[in-house]
């Protein structure tokens, strides 16, 4: 959710900090902070409500000078956005915090801080933290001892940056449900919850297991520590390069997502296909040993990855003949689940650090008596998410840097139905081998899919002075339409929902009218005539119709019915290609009614609270 970056270098860090917070806006914030220990060793601090380009006029006014600073974007959660509310939070004149996740037992240890005086200044969990951990310092006289004895205290999820006036060459740090990462610069270091905040200054990057603490300091460099012992991580080098964190020729991130779907699919498909087949050793060590055993499956996610879980159930149950459900991690450990023998735990997430998903993992490998094990689809190598799992498969969309996910969603699509070959009974049979190489002709397709751009913003035009929407399809479409919903609601703020077109006539019939346009799904599919049938319904109300087609179902455009052509496909990946048109759909709309694409109101890339 919020943004943490710090460096602990031999030059001013004002720019470097400012530049981290401006890489992170993506994840979505409402005020953002800074602080830094000055030439005198002095703490200073400057914060301010809205976007970074708020802070930076204070910065501009009154700039910051130091050797060592530590800054954050906020998204709220304890207490509203306000400049008193905002990061970092300091304590005592001495001590400077940053934190990202949810203090669950703040309130008694804020009971406690105030019976011995302590003054708030403001609502946040947060502040606690910093009070706690300056009463830490002044008992051990060290900031890692500090840090060490106060996580002690507080329970929930965190990621945390710490400095001291009287550590001036020190900067500590932690995680426990929230990512951090540590930057591995050239006699300087820094930290992040985001790799991209820090790829103008490194692409050597350590990522913290869940429960680290680490010490940047001048004296030790970079020292780790696991229950209070030293710890050894490796040290990866980013490979996507500084051009990621770049929207380049297109006016957002999220348009120039879009057209990177192409390139990004293929990059997930190389090395996966052999000449007719899935290699199982892509999902890991012993994946073939262990899919031969699975009956069940259960898929876990969150949002747009929940809706790709729905639509690989379709793929799972015919095509390899298994039993899948597909479940909201929120809601998935607060009932009893039901777990056979020989079940398979798939969890999807673009971070990779989604803490309902990573909640809801935990909680199945404490039912490990039904569990094979844990399957994780995931866009970030070393995530929380691939390590507490079995098996990971890494989905190739590089960095997704607008909040309403595209590429991370058509990547996991491949992923799933890579899975679904891998799962297949009937290995090397003939409709496996179509389907390898449908998979291998799929980028050309969606080259052709994006030239729609044209039309489709001309299209959307119709839906700009529009406050409702509806968007039909049947079979895996049905999924794809609660994705086009979903994207034209996040960033266009249109209310739209999404329904089986077989179930108009159990109750959204009643809101069609002239009023209220209707997207629908149509490929060239067995379920066609029955839609076909669905839209003949939405016409008959005086509805007006939207619909994304192949060019052979024979639907002729009139007043009432609106027809964009898309490629032909095989029905098995339709659902990936008719993705894109309704993301850029979505796009264009938000375009028009003058909302911030890739940064949409209250809402943030990596959900990393509950």
């Amino acid at each position: 959710m919020c943004g943490i970056v710090a460096a602990l270098a031999a030059r001013n860090v004002q720019g470097i900090l400012l530049e981290g917070l401006k890489r992170l806006e993506y994840r979505g914030y409402d005020s953002a902070g800074m602080a830094v220990l000055d030439r005198a060793g002095a703490l200073a601090r400057r914060r301010a409500l809205g976007k970074v380009a708020a802070l930076e006029e204070k910065l501009t006014e009154d700039a910051l000078k130091g050797h060592i600073g530590i800054a954050h974007t906020r998204w709220a959660t304890h207490g509203k956005p306000s400049e008193a509310n905002a990061h970092p939070h300091v304590a005592g004149r001495r001590l400077a915090l940053v934190h990202n996740g949810i203090i669950e037992n703040y309130e008694p240890l804020k009971r406690d801080l105030e019976a011995e005086g302590v003054v708030f200044d403001s609502e946040t969990d947060t502040e606690v933290v910093a009070h706690l951990l300056e009463r830490a310092f002044d008992a051990h006289g060290d900031l890692l001892a500090a840090v060490q004895a106060t996580l002690a205290r507080i329970d929930g999820a965190y990621a945390l940056a710490v400095m001291h006036v009287e550590a001036p060459r020190e900067i500590v740090g932690a995680r426990k449900g929230s990512p951090l990462v540590v930057g591995v610069g050239i006699d300087e270091n820094f930290l992040a919850s985001d790799t991209l905040a820090l790829l103008q200054v490194t692409d050597r990057f350590v990522y913290l297991q869940e429960g680290d603490v680490v010490r940047l300091s001048d004296a030790h460099g970079i020292e780790i520590f696991a229950d209070g012992e030293p710890a050894e991580r490796d040290v990866h080098t980013f490979e996507h390069g500084d051009g990621a964190a770049s929207r380049g020729e297109y006016r957002h991130f999220m348009l120039k997502e879009i057209h990177e779907q192409p390139a990004v699919i293929a990059a997930t498909l190389e090395g996966r296909l052999s000449g007719s087949h899935v290699l199982e050793s892509s999902f890991g060590v012993g994946a073939k040993a262990l899919f031969a055993r699975v009956r069940q499956i259960h898929i876990v996610a969150c949002g747009t990855s929940y809706h790709a879980g729905l639509v690989a159930r379709y793929w799972l149950e015919k095509l390899a003949g298994i039993p899948t459900t597909v479940e909201v991690a929120s809601e998935y450990r607060y009932r009893e689940v039901v777990v056979p023998e020989n079940t398979l735990f798939v969890t999807l997430s673009q971070s990779g650090e989604t803490a309902d998903t990573l909640a809801a993992l935990r909680y199945a490998k404490g039912r490990a008596a039904g569990y094979l094990g844990a399957l994780a689809i995931c866009n970030v190598p070393g995530s929380s998410l691939t390590r507490e799992s079995d098996l990971a498969l890494m989905t190739q969309a590089g960095p997704e840097i607008g909040v309403a996910s595209t590429k991370a969603f058509t990547t996991q699509l491949v992923a799933l139905l890579l899975l679904t070959l891998a799962l297949r009974r009937e290995r090397g049979d003939a409709r496996e081998t179509a389907l390898v190489q449908a998979l291998r002709g799929l980028p050309a397709l969606l080259e052709q899919a994006l030239e729609m751009d044209g039309p489709i913003a001309e299209l959307s035009e119709a839906f700009a002075e529009k406050h409702h929407a509806l968007f039909l399809g049947r079979g895996t479409q049905f999924p794809i339409a609660l994705e086009g919903a979903l994207k034209l609601k996040e960033i266009s703020y249109i209310h739209a929902e999404a329904y089986p077109a077989g179930e108009l006539k159990h109750g959204p019939l009643a809101l069609v009218d002239a009023d209220m346009p209707v997207i629908a799904v149509a490929p060239n599919d067995e379920l066609l005539e029955k839609l076909k049938s669905n839209l003949q319904e939405v016409r008959a109300r005086g509805g007006e119709l939207f619909v994304f087609a192949d060019a052979q179902v024979g639907l002729t455009a009139a007043d009432d019915l609106r027809v964009l052509h898309v490629p032909q496909i095989d029905e098995v990946l339709a659902p990936i290609l008719y993705t894109l048109p309704l993301q850029l759909l979505s796009y264009h709309v938000a375009v028009l009614k003058g909302t911030d694409v890739d940064q949409p109101r209250n809402l943030a890339k990596s959900v990393t609270v509950e």
